[in-house]
């Protein structure tokens, strides 16, 4: 096998010269493969000789063929002397020649991106400044905790007021028909959030327990449903209960009730201290984001558009497990959100150009800086997942395939990066000198 290679940009088109004895193999491996598709008066089917096949139809019957599976093989030893080749999509042949003296072709791939990397080391990052604590975020806390700490009592001497969670029955109807999920039992609805058609929770207000009516409403034009957009549809209810929300009262009892803590004004000073780690943390994150994007906008690459597809497929594949978790699938997504796969992908497409740009520069420092998983942290990983889950360690551990493996090698790799990252750059408060006013 004889080639040369030729690279423009991310494109790398191999050219294969193929003498005529090693052509001559390849012609006779295409006619046994194909010589039963073809019947010819006084020979038995597929056992027609290959000079009679050619005679008839033609020199080069078997030329398609035969090219494909050279090319293939060829193709194929070539990744195997060439291991810093990194294809990055399927190859396609170019053109092709034959002559006394063999053939030639082509193999054009794309493959991955060459570029120098930029600057990562003895960066200066402005740190991002950490959010005060206010009494307003504490507040919001305790309203969150009290909500979770709410009880429903049941009301039974007034309709149906703003704010209720009632229990109902309905069914409604197009021009007399029910139609596809417009009917439930014991569906509960609180009065006012509006999670119903617009105007069926107001025409409720002032029902009694047990009351049965009808309510008329009008689906919005931009209702998910198709065949609902516009219409009139009339719904018979029946409300069966009424309950309020009862919040806790804000007193020591509510403290010692949630929490560890004796007094409302301890629980309230915990609750401020947790809130500021967590804003503190917050801020760590974001100077850890600004730092990640600083890295790789130092270092420009221009990507493959197969690299791109092939996140944007990821993207996609995550977002149909989701919805399978839901009992849902990508067709009735698209149904209820009107979007196209097409509006889909192209939604996903700057991020997936920042995750594999992020991704090729992660790399290139790993291997600049000889990066490796460190055998002791990917076996405490895997134990932690192991334990995290319910699961038998060693079991576990002797179970995992090698792709497994490398799941808790690249987590195990990419801390040691962003470490790396942390120890050689730094984070500094933002200057606010607007120099002497004149």
């Amino acid at each position: 096998m004889k080639y040369t290679q030729k690279r423009e940009k991310n494109t790398l088109t191999i050219t294969f010269k193929v003498t005529p004895d090693e052509w001559h193999q390849f012609d006779l491996r295409a006619y046994e493969q194909n010589k039963g598709k073809y019947s010819v008066p006084g020979f038995r089917k597929g056992h027609v000789p290959k000079n009679v096949l050619e005679s008839r139809y033609g020199k080069g019957l078997f030329f398609e063929d035969a090219l494909y599976m050279c090319a293939q093989e060829y193709y194929s030893e070539f990744l195997d002397k060439n291991k810093d080749v990194e294809p990055v999509a399927r190859p396609s042949i170019g053109e092709h020649s034959e002559t006394d003296k063999g053939v030639t072709f082509t193999v054009v791939v794309t493959v991955k991106p060459e570029f120098e990397l930029g600057q990562y080391k003895g960066l200066t990052i402005d740190k991002t400044p950490v959010q005060k604590v206010k009494a307003a975020d504490v507040d919001a806390e305790l309203s969150q905790v009290r909500e979770r700490n709410a009880r429903f009592i049941e009301v039974t001497d007034r309709p149906v007021a703003e704010g209720d969670r009632i229990k109902l029955d309905y069914c409604g109807k197009v021009d007399g028909v029910a139609f596809d999920g417009g009917t439930a039992q014991d569906q509960t609805l609180t009065i006012g959030s509006h999670t119903f058609i617009p105007g069926f929770e107001e025409q409720l207000v002032g029902y009694t327990v047990g009351q049965t009516g009808d309510i008329e409403v009008t689906f919005p034009e931009d209702y998910h449903a198709e065949e609902l957009k516009g219409k009139q549809a009339v719904f018979t209810v029946t409300v069966h209960s009424i309950t309020v929300k009862e919040l806790p009262e804000l007193n020591d009892d509510f403290a010692k009730d949630v929490s560890e803590f004796e007094t409302l004004k301890e629980y309230k000073a915990d609750i401020k201290k947790n809130i500021a780690a967590r804003y503190a943390k917050d801020a760590e994150r974001a100077d850890e984001n600004k730092l990640i994007e600083t890295v790789v906008n130092n270092t420009p690459i221009d990507i493959p558009e197969p690299m791109i597809e092939e996140q944007i497929d990821s993207y996609v594949e995550d977002l149909e497990y989701q919805l399978r978790g839901n009992g849902l699938d990508l067709n009735g997504y698209f149904k209820y959100t009107g979007q196209t796969m097409a509006q889909l992908r192209a939604n996903y497409h700057d991020r997936a150009v920042t995750a594999v740009h992020t991704r090729l520069v992660f790399e290139a420092i790993v291997r600049a800086e000889n990066i490796t998983a460190d055998s002791a942290e990917v076996d405490k990983r895997i134990k932690e997942y192991a334990e995290r889950n319910g699961l038998n360690y060693d079991e576990f551990s002797a179970s995992l395939q090698p792709a497994d493996r490398y799941y808790f090698e690249n987590q195990v790799i990419t801390e040691a990066l962003l470490a790396l990252l942390r120890e050689q750059n730094k984070f500094a408060e933002k200057s606010t000198d607007k120099g002497d006013k004149q």
